[in-house]
C-alpha cells in the first residue's frame, strides 16, 4: 500500500494538534516559513483523494502506487515514481489564503483535484516504468528529451490531443500529452472510446490501452521514494512564495489600448453626469473575471492585473458609461474574453504545471 495510508494500530501516532496558525490574520500568517507550518496529509481532505486515486489504479490491476508529499505545487520531478501536492490543500485556513493571494484554489474542489492527481499519476507512472524508452510511446506522443518551452502556442480545434486540464495541456510538451492521455484513460467515467471517435488521439489512448494492461500486474523497473522539495524543507515564507507566484502568473499580458476602452466608455461632455467606468468596472470586477476564466482557462490573478491596468487607466482618461449598465457588462466581457484569446492564440501561453 501507499505510504501516505493512516492504518489505525496501537502503536499509530497521535492525530496532529490544531496549528497555532488558523485563526491568524493574513498579515501575520504570510510571514510564517513553510517548514513551520508543520502540515501533513494525514486526517487532511487529500489523504481521501489520494485513496480514491489508490481505487482506480486497483481497478485497472495496478500493483504499483506512487508516494506522495507536501511541497509548494503540483508537480512529479523527473526520474521519480511519485508526485508532490500543494501545501494549501492540507488545511482550510490556507487553502483560504491561497484564494485571497491568487484569487483561485488548483484542486479545491473534488473533481478538480481528482483531474490534476491522475495526470500526475501518469508522469509518476511514466517514471516508474521507463516508459519514455519504449519506441512506439516515442513515435505516438513524441521524445521526452525536447526541451520543455517556456511558452506554447495552443491549437485549440485540434483533435489530434485528448482535452482533460485547462488550457489544452496536452499540446505543451510530449511527457504532458503522455500524462493527459493516461489521466483520461484511467477516469473510469471518462467514456473515452465513443468520446473521441474520429479523433487521431484516439490512437494515443488505444495504445495506452494495451499498454498498461501489459505494465499493471508487474513490478516497476524504478522504485525510488525520494521527495523533492518538501515543504518540511522549504523555509522561504508564504509572502515570498506568493510573491513568486503572482509575478509568473501576471507577466507577459498584452495591453489595452485606448482605442479599444473608448469603444465602449466616452469622456465626452455629454456624458458627465453618468457612472465613472472605473467604478462601473470595480463594481462587477469579480464576476466578470471568473466567467473570461472560465472561457479561456486563463488564471484569474492574471486577468484581475488586466482589470486593474484597465480600471486604472479609465480613471486617468475620466471615461464614463455611454449605455445601461447590463449592455456595458456584457460589451466589456466580451472585449475582455476576445483580448484573453488573442493573448492565448499568440504563442506566448505560459506553462503551468
Amino acid at each position: 500500500m501507499a505510504a501516505y495510508l493512516v492504518r489505525p494500530h496501537r502503536d499509530a501516532p497521535p492525530r496532529r494538534r490544531p496549528p497555532v496558525w488558523r485563526n491568524w490574520s493574513d498579515e501575520k500568517l504570510l510571514d510564517v516559513r513553510m517548514c513551520d507550518l508543520g502540515v501533513g496529509l494525514e486526517g487532511s481532505a487529500l489523504e481521501k483523494r489520494l485513496r480514491e486515486i489508490d481505487a482506480e489504479l486497483a481497478l485497472r490491476g495496478f500493483r504499483f502506487r506512487p508516494h506522495y508529499w507536501l511541497s509548494d505545487d503540483w508537480f512529479t520531478p523527473d526520474d521519480v515514481p511519485g508526485v508532490a501536492l500543494p501545501f494549501y490543500l492540507a488545511h482550510p485556513r490556507l487553502i483560504q489564503l491561497e484564494q485571497t493571494q491568487l484569487l483561485e484554489v488548483e484542486g479545491r474542489t473534488r473533481a478538480a483535484c481528482l483531474r490534476i492527481l491522475r495526470h500526475e499519476v501518469g508522469h509518476a507512472i511514466d517514471n516508474a516504468y521507463r516508459l519514455q524508452r519504449r519506441p512506439t510511446r516515442r513515435t505516438l506522443f513524441g521524445k521526452s528529451s525536447v526541451p520543455y518551452p517556456e511558452f506554447y502556442t495552443p491549437r485549440p480545434y485540434s483533435k489530434r490531443f485528448v482535452l482533460h486540464l485547462d488550457s489544452w495541456y496536452a499540446q505543451s510538451h510530449p511527457d504532458e500529452d503522455f500524462a493527459e492521455t493516461f489521466a483520461v484513460w484511467l477516469n473510469p467515467r471518462s467514456m473515452w472510446p465513443r468520446r473521441y471517435t474520429g479523433w487521431p488521439a484516439l490512437k494515443k489512448l488505444e495504445y495506452m490501452e494495451r499498454l498498461m494492461r501489459e505494465i499493471a500486474p508487474t513490478r516497476p523497473r524504478h522504485s525510488s521514494r525520494r521527495v523533492v522539495d518538501p515543504v518540511s524543507r522549504l523555509r522561504k515564507t508564504l509572502r515570498a512564495h506568493y510573491k513568486a507566484k503572482r509575478d509568473h502568473y501576471g507577466l507577459e499580458y498584452p495591453d489595452f489600448y485606448d482605442r479599444d476602452l473608448r469603444r465602449l466608455f466616452s469622456a465626452a461632455p455629454e456624458f458627465a453626469k453618468n457612472m465613472p467606468a472605473a467604478r462601473f468596472l470595480n463594481k462587477i470586477r469579480a464576476g466578470v473575471r471568473r466567467h473570461v476564466a472560465s472561457w479561456t482557462s486563463t488564471y484569474q490573478y492574471t486577468i484581475d492585473q488586466v482589470l486593474e491596468d484597465i480600471i486604472t487607466r479609465c480613471a486617468a482618461l475620466d471615461l464614463r458609461l455611454t449605455a445601461p449598465e447590463d449592455k456595458t457588462k456584457l460589451d466589456f466581457t466580451v472585449l475582455l474574453t476576445v483580448q484573453t484569446m488573442n493573448y492565448l492564440h499568440s504563442g506566448r501561453h505560459k506553462l503551468a504545471l
